[in-house]
């Protein structure tokens, strides 16, 4: 019997896209949600599996009405696909270092809702990192804060800012500044037109509560122990529909919250008690290869930070 044998020749930049997009439909569960991570429609997605399959010689997943599927060669394949992509950023560092030019992508992930916190100076480094390597190819991607740290801790993301909430092995943390936090409803909520001397604890706790699924709900169950949100949501944004409905109250960032307040749309619930205060911090992998990109990046973050 003769033996198979697939990927012929030399690895072209062809086969290393085809990879990145495989890695892409993996990472996003399937073609559906990889169209807009990838910005390319659902028969080119396929075709670029096809052709990656073709190339390989091998099946790397099932789709059809029962769904997206990674078959155990996809798996193997999926795995090497990351060392490969790993490897080539080690490279590409390795040769900034060389020439102390910043070259190649990087990749930095924010929470949702934080542009109209001037605490985040996160826009001014970005300012002087583009100034300094104007060839670097930038992207930046929105996600919970959770999903930032497994960005970075599986080497899709080299930076992420997320609001502290709990400390991983994993993960390096710098401090860059913190977020004052109020709790809301809106002008729909039965609590709206009650006056701040017959508010009282016991009237907050008989409502229906929003958290988000990460630090907020470590801070809800300091206030109130005994009680179990109603609804969750993994983005701040989440939150905030949820309290603009009318039949929920929950912590917001002051700075959010502050166009609500001024339209008259949201209001303060016991803001003398029910406040508090959460850092946002920069994370990056323990561990890590060196990575001019990156460091440089968080120096020029840092100093933003000191500055504010």
């Amino acid at each position: 019997m003769t033996k198979r044998t697939s990927l012929q020749g030399n690895i072209s930049d062809m086969d290393i896209h085809l990879l990145r997009v495989f890695r892409t439909v993996v990472d996003c569960g399937g073609f559906a949600a990889a169209e807009v991570e990838l910005n390319i429609g659902r028969s080119a997605i396929s075709r670029y599996m096809k052709d990656l399959e073709s190339r390989l010689d091998l099946t790397l997943c099932l789709r059809g009405r029962s769904g997206f599927k990674l078959t155990d060669h996809g798996r193997v394949v999926y795995d090497a696909v990351l060392q490969l992509l790993a490897d080539l950023e080690k490279f590409r560092s390795t040769i900034n270092a060389a020439h102390s030019r910043l070259v190649g992508t990087f990749t930095l992930y924010l929470p949702d809702d934080v542009i109209t916190d001037k605490s985040a100076r996160t826009r001014f480094a970005l300012a002087q990192f583009c100034e300094k390597g104007p060839d670097v190819k930038m992207v930046l991607s929105i996600g919970s804060p959770n999903e930032i740290e497994r960005a970075v801790i599986d080497g899709q993301a080299l930076i992420g800012i997320i609001p502290f909430h709990h400390r991983l092995p994993a993960l390096i943390y710098s401090h860059l500044y913190e977020e004052s936090l109020f709790l809301y409803c809106s002008t729909d909520h039965e609590l709206f037109p009650i006056q701040d001397e017959s508010l009282t604890i016991d009237l907050i706790k008989k409502q229906n509560f929003v958290v988000p699924g990460y630090t907020l709900n470590t801070r809800f169950r300091e206030f109130f122990p005994d009680q179990t949100p109603a609804a969750r949501t993994n983005k701040i944004e989440g939150v905030t529909t949820l309290i603009l409905s009318g039949k929920f109250i929950g912590f917001l960032p002051e700075h959010l919250a502050t166009r609500w307040i001024n339209s008259g749309e949201m209001r303060r619930l016991l803001p003398e008690q029910l406040n508090f205060h959460t850092p946002f911090v920069a994370i990056t992998r323990e561990g890590a290869e060196p990575n001019l990109l990156r460091d440089t990046f968080l120096a020029e973050l840092l100093a933003a930070h000191s500055q504010g």
